[in-house]
């Protein structure tokens, strides 16, 4: 099991397998919930524990399509937890075991910061893949 929670410790959810892969989005979105690093869950290996009631869903506007949850508590960012999807991603930085999966992937290349200097050698994409 991979456990993770919030800040707080108000969100405790579970993994009962290791996530399918990680990767960082650099894209402005990201970068400001604070939640560029994310981990790919199946939806049947994630149980939430506790904190329903703690967790806050902000929808974007389009074009964007990726929700954002966060603990109501303490503001932690959590990726996208409770989504309908078959797998989602959920912040890497709220889990409190290694998830098992290392860095494979780096998306919006184009929009990180010049101050980010990208120091691994997962594949970059421009955008977002195809």
């Amino acid at each position: 099991m991979i456990k993770g929670s919030c800040c707080c410790g108000s969100v405790k959810f579970e993994l009962s397998s290791p996530p399918s892969m990680m990767g960082r989005c650099h894209c402005s979105r990201c970068r400001k919930a604070g939640a560029s690093a994310l981990v790919f869950v199946d939806k049947n290996s994630f149980t939430l524990l506790e904190g329903r009631e703690f967790i806050q869903r902000y929808a974007p506007e389009p074009p964007f399509k990726y929700a954002r949850t966060f603990c109501k508590n303490c503001g932690t960012s959590l990726g996208e937890i409770g989504s309908e999807n078959d797998s989602f991603p959920i912040s890497v930085n709220c889990l409190d075991d290694d998830p098992g999966v290392r860095m494979q992937f780096h998306v919006y290349v184009g929009s990180k910061p010049a101050w980010y200097e990208i120091c691994d050698n997962a594949k970059q994409f421009q955008e977002s893949p195809k």
